[in-house]
């Protein structure tokens, strides 16, 4: 077994697949806030992948963090030259393992993020990239819109010079940067919500807003925030994988990254300091991102949602075993097909039912591995970006919502925190106490969880919704999640459980 570093990769199997270009010849271009498994299974790959044709190696990747626990990453990372290695799981076992190197460097983790502020000051860095997760923007989940009076937003306009938050971190290293003479740079989202370039660029200039509207007016006129769709399942990496690892590649990896072989990355081509070349990768431009981005959420992200929760309820750990049981994988096909995809408007060049046929394979994918609980976590922000807005859309042209509905219902039931065989369900979500009190009043009172109106919005008062999540709600409980499903999957179009 080789401990991962520059210095062993000569040492690795030769199936490994190790970087093709000398790191001492790369320099910075692009700081990555977020170094979790997606960014190193995505975006980090897709720079790898350039590098190894010779391209743009003026282009390399500074890791960043805001929070004392990524100095855990760091120190992780550091010890193995920043390297990490990637595991793409086939469904047949037949497993690929390299080693990426695009990474050269991570800013000192520190309170206040002094090291970060210097890091995103250097004139090298054009870009500004995040996964910082969907709930990290600061959004309004009923509206949409920035939300200003946020606690952390407030904290960091008041002490700009100390910022606790990337859009902080952000704001204050444009206004170094614009101060310094130093063309700003490109802020690049690659997190799963709708329009994540126009959402970054709200909450960067909203926070300026707050302390500088000249500087947020500058930029506002000066700064490009390209909307972008990426894709990839990407689970969190498991002990046993680690040792498989070890075992199938030798190699010892403190933060190794598994995933399954699909990757998709759309974007628009809006930067204000150039680019590296992108499409020779794979990725793809467009000026119609929102299109993919409807696609992808609704129908995968929805898609996620949809058997998440019904596959909890039947105590199903895995995702490829939900994809088993002919309930909650006919669930997940036959709402997307009913519900979903109509309003889903079209994409170029894209079938949408041969994308929905592309999803439910790669959930099927037994090598991933990926978990239910995984899906399950932190669902209040979730629901309204992937699964209500498409109950919104149904409603507002007064379709039948009999599925989405019960999707709903199932998250509420979900939430009152035991599986129909007793077992106990641990809430992971930053409002788990107050879902959980409503969704316990709701096994009596159903229409009490639309209480929740910074989720649902005015589909709370909408009664063709009302109607359908309360029949779906009180068949949960009296008949329990598999009986209500089949019933589901007995219902011709437009006909209801309640």
């Amino acid at each position: 077994m080789t401990r991962l570093s520059l210095k062993a990769l000569p040492q690795l199997a030769p199936e490994v697949a190790v970087p093709r270009y000398r790191r001492d010849q790369l320099s910075p271009g692009i700081l990555h806030v977020g170094l979790g498994n997606f960014h190193r299974a995505h975006q980090a790959l897709y720079m790898d992948d350039l590098f190894n044709l010779g391209r743009d190696h003026d282009w390399a990747l500074v890791g960043a963090g805001v929070r004392p626990n990524d100095d855990a990453m760091r120190r992780t990372l550091a010890a193995q030259d920043w390297l990490t290695t990637v595991v793409e799981l086939e469904p047949g076992g037949a497993n690929t393992a390299r080693v990426t190197g695009a990474m050269i460097d991570f800013a000192g983790v520190a309170s206040g993020n002094g090291p970060l502020l210097e890091a995103m000051v250097d004139p090298r860095i054009r870009i500004v990239a995040m996964t910082v997760t969907e709930g990290g923007y600061f959004v309004d989940p009923a509206t949409g819109a920035f939300d200003a009076d946020h606690a952390e937003i407030k904290a960091d306009a008041a002490a700009l010079d100390r910022p606790q938050t990337v859009f902080g971190v952000i704001v204050e290293a444009l206004r170094r940067r614009r101060a310094a003479g130093i063309p700003p740079f490109s802020v690049m989202s690659c997190d799963n919500l709708p329009g994540n370039g126009h959402a970054a660029g709200r909450a960067v200039v909203g926070l300026a807003t707050l302390v500088d509207p000249a500087l947020a007016d500058w930029i506002g006129q000066d700064v490009a925030f390209p909307n972008s769709m990426v894709d990839r399942i990407t689970p969190a990496t498991t002990d046993a994988q680690r040792a498989m690892l070890e075992e199938d590649f030798g190699i010892d990896d403190g933060w190794p990254v598994f995933c399954e072989p699909f990757r998709q990355w759309v974007m628009e081509d809006r930067f204000v300091a150039g680019r590296p070349a992108f499409e020779e990768v794979g990725v793809t431009f467009t000026t119609d991102v929102a299109a993919f981005e409807f696609m992808k959420l609704r129908i995968l992200n929805g898609g996620h949602a949809t058997i998440a929760y019904p596959a909890a309820l039947l105590d199903i750990h895995f995702v490829h075993d939900a994809m088993a049981d002919p309930l909650v994988a006919g669930f997940l096909n036959k709402l997307e097909r009913e519900e979903i995809l109509p309003v889903v408007p079209p994409v170029p060049g894209v079938s949408l039912t041969e994308y929905l046929a592309l999803i439910e394979r790669r959930f099927a994918n037994p090598g991933v591995g990926d978990t239910i609980p995984r899906l399950c976590l932190d669902g209040s922000n979730r629901q309204p970006k992937f699964v209500l807005a498409s109950t919104r859309d149904r409603v507002r042209k007064g379709w039948s919502v009999t599925g989405l509905a019960l999707e709903s219902a199932l998250w509420c039931r979900y939430l009152q925190g035991e599986t129909d065989s007793g077992a106990a369900i641990t809430i992971d979500d930053v409002q788990a106490e107050r879902l959980q009190v409503l969704a316990k009043r709701a096994r009596t009172e159903p229409l009490a969880f639309l209480e929740l109106r910074d989720i649902f919005g005015d589909l709370a008062d909408a009664p063709a919704f009302q109607q359908a999540f309360s029949g779906a709600l009180t068949s949960l409980w009296r008949d329990g999640t598999a009986k209500t499903l089949q019933r589901y999957l007995d219902l011709q179009p437009g006909e209801s459980l309640g």
